[in-house]
């Protein structure tokens, strides 16, 4: 696997709701989201990437490994991801954090107005990225990738080997472009870009939606159909409707 596995300071840690936390919140095991903790054990510091469902959980659990939260990434403004309010349930997310720790939520330009709105949380909380943006967790680089398409302000997270890829690309299939702020163009040329990381890149998705929880992007190219289309005219045939 691609994991950094020579750098002994380098933590990651792929967290599934519903079955590592949450199992008691029956959302929590219908959306299946991962969540995400990369630090580095040097410092014992670490980031979470989309905390959304017993955020208390997450925290007891960087805890227990003898790091402490020092900030938190989010892929997307989605309330499965970051909080709000979903399907007529309450996801406490960021918001809940930030009672917990006082840390920056670090999210892309672009989603800023749009996770303020679904979280509530003040705009003072966030940090606010473009693309190309590192964020420093001790001597652990994360690279942060603008992928719109799904979101105007999804971004993915390169570190390691490793690509926390949110909701832009899964195993199998990619994040939805009928939502408000999604954009079919967007996603396919986000898709290229990510199509274009080197094979052994290893792919950790936003959700659990194949039966493995991550994988290298060489095997997902050979069967993932959300890569194979090569212009945009074909992608479009297929998603832009």
């Amino acid at each position: 696997m691609g994991l950094d596995s020579t750098n002994e300071r380098f933590f990651f840690r792929q967290l599934l709701s519903g079955r590592d936390f949450a199992r008691e919140d029956p959302l929590a095991r219908q959306m299946v989201n991962f969540v995400y903790l990369i630090g580095d054990r040097g410092t014992s510091e670490c980031v979470v990437v989309d905390p959304a469902y017993c955020v208390d959980e997450i925290v007891d659990l960087v805890e227990a490994e003898g790091m402490s939260l020092v900030g938190a990434l989010a892929s997307h403004y989605h309330p499965d991801h970051i909080g709000g309010s979903m399907m007529n349930y309450r996801i406490e997310g960021i918001s809940r954090l930030l009672e917990r720790v006082d840390l920056p939520i670090h999210v892309n330009e672009h989603e800023l107005p749009w996770v303020v709105r679904t979280t509530g949380v003040s705009e003072s909380n966030l940090v606010a990225h473009g693309s190309g943006d590192v964020v420093e967790v001790g001597e652990v680089s994360i690279d942060l990738i603008h992928t719109p398409g799904h979101t105007p302000g999804s971004q993915c997270f390169h570190v390691g080997g490793c690509l926390v890829s949110g909701d832009t690309l899964f195993l199998d299939g990619c994040g939805r472009t009928d939502l408000p702020g999604s954009n079919p163009d967007d996603m396919f040329h986000s898709l290229q870009r990510l199509n274009d990381m080197p094979d052994s890149t290893v792919i950790f998705p936003g959700h659990r939606y194949s039966n493995e929880s991550h994988e290298e992007l060489a095997s997902v190219r050979s069967h993932n159909f959300v890569l194979k289309p090569k212009t945009k005219e074909q992608w479009l045939t297929i998603f832009g409707g």
